[in-house]
């Protein structure tokens, strides 16, 4: 039984490979973010494959899992995994003595494991591929990230009739795979030619979408830091030319287009649901912003079940360092409705899925469902008409 990760976004280190014949456990550990700074230490992500695993039930033990940057995401969690990386599904997991185990019987030669299911570079790479292919899109390289990948922007609207500017960005923390799963729905939806929801919002709103602002983290396998160790989410108040320059760059051409309504996708690791996270502890949060909070959150769970607003993060959890963070910075910058998307690395605990858990899938309907409270967001601005 072997075990790789030498692959896009593959993360993990083998502490003892299994012996020949052994019925132990196999024994590995969860790896730090791959990063050029020796004292960046997120550790979480997890995507690697066992070779030779066909009819053999083993357990995997990830030893260190006590020791990673969230603990608490592991209570209540089941690892993903996958025969041909395409269809992915749960498999028994349990956290005991400081140790993630998963217990798994694969039906083919190779199995895939991750902590979420898997959104490649070259899946980014076909998703803005057929995004450019629609009428009306631009696709525009911001600039260049630390490893030297192009920074990808997909802007969309009719510029003779819109008045809004729409901003989404996601994959700040490269380990938040589902985030770029719901660019992708989102995408879809609105180059639907035949959604008569898409094309009104194409007309009144532009949208400037950043599927991927940490690709190199994305390749590296890492949780949360780009490729220079930082934690992108953490840069908004003074990005770095060098350590940053992809929050710089969307930071610059945020600034040249002016910002209406601002989402930004992460996901979760410990709360079971999806949820929003605004700006109010911000001295300077206005009703207005408040208003249309309100209005987006109520239209969402209109829109999508899967919204809820009764779990997420208290109001004051990131009063501290709050102007550093992405949503925060722009809500006081611009004055606008500036929203943290969570969504969950488990499951929705309101309606659970025992086979698949949150996916993928689930991921892409959400963000096709979050085009009906942003319109209604948009429309419902002060001083538009």
């Amino acid at each position: 039984m072997k075990v790789s990760s030498v692959f896009d976004s593959g993360a993990i280190e083998v502490v003892e490979p299994a012996a020949q014949g052994s019925s132990g456990p196999l024994e590995l550990a969860i790896r730090r973010d791959d990063t050029t700074d020796p004292a960046c230490d997120f550790r979480q992500w997890f995507h690697f494959r066992v070779q030779a695993a066909r009819g053999e039930q083993r357990v995997i033990r990830l030893g260190n899992a006590s020791a990673c940057t969230y603990p608490q995401g592991w209570e209540g969690y089941q690892a993903v995994a996958s025969h041909d990386r395409e269809h992915w599904f749960r498999v028994p997991t349990r956290f005991i003595d400081g140790a993630l185990e998963i217990t798994h019987s694969g039906l083919h030669d190779s199995v895939w494991y991750a902590y979420f299911e898997p959104y490649s570079w070259e899946r980014h790479m076909a998703l803005i591929g057929r995004a450019g292919r629609s009428p009306g899109v631009t696709i525009e390289v911001l600039g260049r990230t630390v490893d030297g990948r192009d920074l990808d922007l997909v802007r969309i609207g009719d510029i003779r009739t819109a008045r809004h500017q729409v901003w989404v960005i996601a994959r700040q923390h490269p380990g938040e795979t589902m985030a770029e799963w719901f660019v992708e729905g989102l995408l879809d939806r609105l180059l639907d030619p035949s959604d008569a929801l898409a094309r009104a919002t194409r007309s009144e709103c532009i949208f400037n979408i950043v599927p991927n602002m940490n690709p190199d983290g994305s390749v590296r396998g890492n949780l949360r830091a780009n490729a220079a160790g930082a934690n992108l989410n953490r840069e908004w108040m003074a990005p770095d030319a060098a350590r940053s320059p992809e929050v710089l760059a969307v930071r610059q051409c945020m600034e040249r287009t002016g910002v209406d309504l601002f989402l930004d996708v992460h996901g979760d690791e410990a709360l079971p649901w999806v949820f929003v996270a605004g700006s109010e502890m911000l001295p300077g949060f206005t009703t207005e912003q408040a208003r249309l909070q309100t209005l987006f959150t109520e239209r969402f769970r209109e829109a999508s079940p899967d919204f809820q607003t009764r779990h997420g993060y208290p109001a004051g959890k990131y009063t501290a360092d709050s102007l550093r963070l992405a949503s925060k910075w722009v809500g006081h910058t611009f004055g606008c409705l500036s929203l943290t998307l969570e969504l969950p690395f488990k499951d929705n605990a309101d309606l659970p899925d025992p086979v698949v858990g949150w996916n993928g899938a689930r991921s892409r309907g959400l963000g096709a469902a979050v085009l009906a409270p942003v319109r209604a967001a948009c429309l419902a601005r002060v001083g538009t008409c």
